[in-house]
């Protein structure tokens, strides 16, 4: 494993040690494939192409479904081992890929295109989650909010009262949480970042929600379950506008496989996403369950169980698998992606996924 690798928060599938065992034999793989409604597991991974998976992702409610495959061993199912590699954030896993060493990434969209915009052989093959950002604001704009003929003149009003402008924190440019604020903004509100209102780049989740925490900022926009853990220590700020409101189908975190699964092995591609699609439906059916498992993955002392629990209950928390959910939202996005400079030019639905493999489960 290279450097970058986290051992508390890697993933190898059991079959391995269970075939060295002698304790799984290949029909018994093939039946439990049968019992899942999986076809990996019945032909072995000498006979895939492809012995071993790897998967990059990161530590986000978003990526809700690698954690339930993990813990519930729904990697078993596929026909090759499959070990994960956590990572902080997208750009670390832009960076990661160059190298080519990922077959699977879990994150968001934004850095997905770039990955794809650099030449690297993939494209989308499932959706993670839509309608993930909620726009906060404080309490006491909220009401100026409520009360004002349009948002243009709530936030005016804020100013001529304030003697500043309305500041958003969140993201970096660029980012899925700053293009979906933008977007916002100008197209729904009909205000413009920096002339309007302001935006400052925070960082990641933890500097947003330690910005709340200590209401630093004016607003900002952002995914769980950074709004419950406002909620849960009563930071004074609500929701004032919901993507899945504004930009129903709005695409967030995605699984980008790379073309030598995808294409070179689609039978082991299909299974993938095929336990993926088990894992969602498993997040709605055992949310319980599928709260612990995000907290045990992610650690306890970052995502505590109740904060899980009570965020997987939030109107955005939309876990899905199917990508076409997310195709009309993907082109808003590549435009935007592209006028911040984050890729050369605007990618094409034809350009960033692949359906078949979803549409073939």
């Amino acid at each position: 494993m290279s450097n970058r690798q986290d051992s508390d928060q890697t993933y190898v599938s059991r079959r391995r040690v269970l075939q060295a065992s002698g304790a799984v034999t290949t029909a018994g793989i093939g039946a439990f494939a049968g019992c899942s409604g999986t076809r990996g597991g019945s032909t072995g991974a000498s006979n895939s192409g492809i012995e071993e998976i790897r998967v990059a992702y990161m530590p986000i409610y978003p990526d809700m479904q690698y954690f339930v495959m993990k813990e519930e061993g729904y990697f078993d199912a596929i026909d090759a081992d499959v070990t994960g590699e956590v990572f902080s954030d997208g750009p670390s896993i832009v960076q990661a890929s160059a190298t080519g060493d990922f077959d699977v990434m879990m994150f968001g969209i934004v850095p997905a295109m770039i990955i794809m915009d650099k030449g690297i052989p993939s494209k989308i093959t499932g959706a993670n989650i839509q309608n993930a950002m909620e726009i906060l604001a404080r309490d006491s704009f909220a009401s100026i909010w409520e009360n004002a003929q349009s948002g243009a003149e709530a936030f005016a009003q804020f100013e001529a009262e304030r003697g500043r402008k309305f500041t958003f924190g969140t993201f970096p440019p660029g980012s899925v949480p700053d293009i979906l604020l933008r977007y916002w903004l100008t197209e729904i509100v009909g205000v413009e970042p920096g002339s309007d209102v302001s935006i400052t780049p925070l960082g990641g989740a933890g500097p947003v929600r330690q910005a709340l925490l200590s209401s630093r900022i004016d607003g900002t926009s952002i995914m769980e379950p950074v709004p419950t853990v406002a909620s849960m220590n009563d930071a004074p700020y609500q929701s004032i506008a919901w993507a899945g409101d504004f930009m129903p189908g709005q695409p967030a975190a995605v699984t980008l496989m790379h073309d030598r699964l995808r294409s070179d092995n689609p039978e082991v591609a299909q299974t993938f996403i095929e336990q993926h699609q088990r894992a969602t439906a498993f997040a709605k059916e055992n949310p319980d369950t599928a709260a612990a498992h995000a907290s045990t993955v992610i650690g306890e002392s970052v995502l505590p169980v109740e904060t899980a629990r009570r965020a997987i209950d939030a109107r955005a928390s939309d876990f899905i698998t199917d990508p076409h959910n997310i195709a009309d939202g993907a082109k808003i996005f590549s435009e935007y992606a592209a006028q911040a400079g984050k890729i050369d030019s605007v990618l094409s639905n034809d350009q960033l996924f692949d359906f078949s493999v979803y549409d073939s489960v």
